[in-house]
């Protein structure tokens, strides 16, 4: 056999050979190099076989069955608590209430230390803060003795299984507003402001009592306080400048808060939201000294007509006026006349300020409604 036929023969078999060789260096990682000294010459473009002989590979198709499981399991997970409120919708419910309100009660828990830490730099002085410090700086002390045993015994085990749903089942007892529905607010706000009316005639027959004891001692005050308390009684009030011409009554006997008998200290705290223990002179002037720089406050901010719809309400609700289905003109009007007779309160008339629910909304129709 010549040199010439040997080497086509061996040229035929190495082209046979090609494809399966191509194939099995590149479903082991290797590429075919391309003719020419050095490498150097144009790749081999891979065909249809070769693609699919990667694809298909023992480790490509294991990487992607392993990120297909991982993506399914992450957006399992991810989407965990959609499939909870669809199983136990009553039981998610319950913890989102009480996940939203722990965030909200401990953002106003630092908040208030930020704004107790500016009130000792000022020596006590509450006019440093804003209207809405001041009502925190008041309410929030109040919350955090009501809610603390349900955060307390829900920490001991097994104790939430219990502690929740009781509290959930009666918010309003032993929890606060943090966590409460919108619904809630104003329906507790209004239960609790018509537990505080039923006060009104008490204090109200109180003051009338006092006028025996002016009219013995000629009172030189006796004919602008009967008036002012005839209009009470005949379903009016008086205005702010009729209750500003007689403030000199609330600085001594019989209307002073140094000379009021214990039964109208009593009503006075139940009127004001207040346990009638011990102390209740201190107590009724602290609550009127607060609520008496939110008053400054609002007229430092602009005045009452700057407040929102729900700060509106809210300080009409603390002052003793229902402010239920009350048009924002409707309000802005009371506030303004409170605010008015507020602004010229010191501490020898407080007592006064402690009146103010009764002179100014004792005949409202909004209260006679909710007391009826």
């Amino acid at each position: 056999m010549s040199l010439t036929m040997l080497r086509s023969i061996c040229r035929q078999q190495n082209l046979r050979q090609a494809p399966a060789l191509v194939c099995s260096r590149f479903c082991h990682g290797q590429v075919p190099k391309g003719d020419g000294d050095g490498g150097g010459g144009d790749k081999q473009q891979p065909n249809a076989k070769e693609k699919l002989a990667v694809k298909y590979s023992r480790e490509n198709v294991k990487r992607n069955v392993q990120g297909y499981v991982f993506s399914r399991f992450f957006d399992y997970v991810k989407n965990y608590d959609k499939v909870l409120e669809k199983q136990f919708p009553s039981a998610m419910h319950v913890y989102r209430v009480f996940l939203v309100g722990v965030k909200e009660f401990f953002n106003d828990m630092k908040k208030l230390v930020k704004i107790t830490k500016i009130v000792y730099t000022h020596d006590n002085d509450l006019r440093c803060l804003t209207r809405k410090e001041i009502e925190l700086y008041y309410q929030m002390p109040r919350d955090m003795k009501k809610v603390a045993p349900v955060l307390l015994v829900s920490a001991l085990p097994f104790a939430n299984y219990v502690v929740f749903p009781l509290a959930y089942m009666y918010p309003r007892t032993f929890l606060t507003s943090h966590f409460w529905s919108i619904q809630q607010k104003g329906d507790f706000a209004q239960q609790e402001l018509k537990q505080r009316l039923q006060y009104n005639r008490r204090v109200f027959r109180c003051m009338q009592a006092k006028l025996d004891s002016m009219r013995k001692t000629k009172d030189p005050q006796f004919d602008k306080c009967s008036y002012i308390l005839g209009l009470l009684g005949s379903g009016l009030h008086p205005t702010s400048a009729e209750l500003l011409d007689v403030k000199d009554l609330f600085t001594r006997a019989p209307f002073g808060l140094g000379h009021l008998s214990s039964v109208h200290l009593k009503y006075l705290c139940r009127l004001h939201d207040l346990r009638p223990g011990l102390m209740r002179r201190y107590r009724l002037s602290e609550r009127a000294y607060v609520v008496h720089h939110m008053d400054l406050a609002i007229k430092r901010e602009g005045g009452v007509h700057n407040m929102p719809i729900e700060s509106l309400k809210h300080a009409c609700f603390l002052r003793g006026l229902n402010a239920t289905n009350l048009s924002a003109e409707s309000m802005i009007a009371w506030l303004n006349e409170w605010v008015e007779v507020s602004l010229i309160i010191n501490q020898d008339n407080i007592s006064l300020f402690l009146h103010l629910p009764i002179l100014l909304s004792y005949n409202h129709p909004n209260n006679w409604i909710l007391k009826g």
